[in-house]
């Protein structure tokens, strides 16, 4: 469908898990296009946005935290190990997984990312049709309650 067709459409006739399914395949497809340079996708720069967050992370708990297997993980934290964007350290508390953290070049890396992704929201947010802050915030509330209703089944 064309973006013209899709103007067309009367919102409150879609689902809103519809419309942030859109929303979030034209980020991931602009990111992946911007991202080439830096030797990264837009799941990979998930990930380096959990390991920063966290500061040291294993891959378990960035697949729980970015809903991707683990053998997926594995892959692209390897890929990112290679381009030397994060290190592997095995846990002194479970020597069976290893701790992850973002190397300077990542760290680099993740900047220069976000900007791309400043960069998006800046077009996407310029109408002022609703502020961002506002949007984040009712969305995140929405994310609580969509997780709650999940847990309690």
């Amino acid at each position: 469908m064309s973006v013209e067709e899709f103007k067309k459409i009367d919102a409150t006739k879609l689902p809103i898990g519809k419309l942030i399914a859109i929303i979030s395949k034209n980020q991931t497809l602009y990111l992946n296009r911007h991202l080439e340079d830096f030797n990264i996708n837009a799941s990979q720069l998930h990930f380096l946005f959990e390991i920063s967050h966290q500061k040291e992370i294993n891959q378990e708990q960035i697949a729980s935290r970015c809903n991707i297997d683990k053998g997926a993980v594995a892959r692209s934290i390897r890929k990112l190990e290679e381009n030397g964007l994060v290190k592997r350290q095995i846990d002194n508390n479970n020597r069976r997984q290893n701790i992850i953290s973002l190397t300077s070049k990542g760290e680099e890396t993740l900047k220069k990312a976000i900007k791309q992704l400043d960069d998006w929201e800046e077009y996407v947010f310029n109408d002022n049709l609703i502020k961002k802050e506002d949007l984040q915030k009712s969305l995140k509330k929405i994310a609580i309650k969509s997780i709650e209703v999940n847990e309690g089944e």
